[in-house]
């Protein structure tokens, strides 16, 4: 018997979300070959993160690397804003 797992996230970042969204999903484009299904979606502006895989230890990596790409997105703009006052 194989197990399937999921995992689901919705981020929103307010008005930063769309540009987060495009960052991160272009990344995810560019990995379709792995075990791990990931489908990103913005929806009404809120992110939608939808993760699968058979193996548990290969969704808990997508996850860490999904949110760092996120945090990143996010710190990148917020240091954009600094310097732009």
């Amino acid at each position: 018997m194989t197990l399937k797992f999921n995992v689901q996230i919705m981020y929103d970042a307010f008005d930063k979300t769309p540009a987060i969204f495009n960052s991160v999903n272009t990344d995810n484009m560019y990995y379709p070959e792995h075990d791990t299904k990931t489908k990103i979606k913005l929806v009404h502006d809120i992110m939608n993160i939808d993760i699968n895989s058979p193996y548990i230890q290969h969704i808990r990596a997508n996850l860490n690397s999904t949110l760092r790409l996120i945090q990143a997105s996010f710190n990148a703009l917020e240091a954009i804003k600094i310097y732009e006052k």
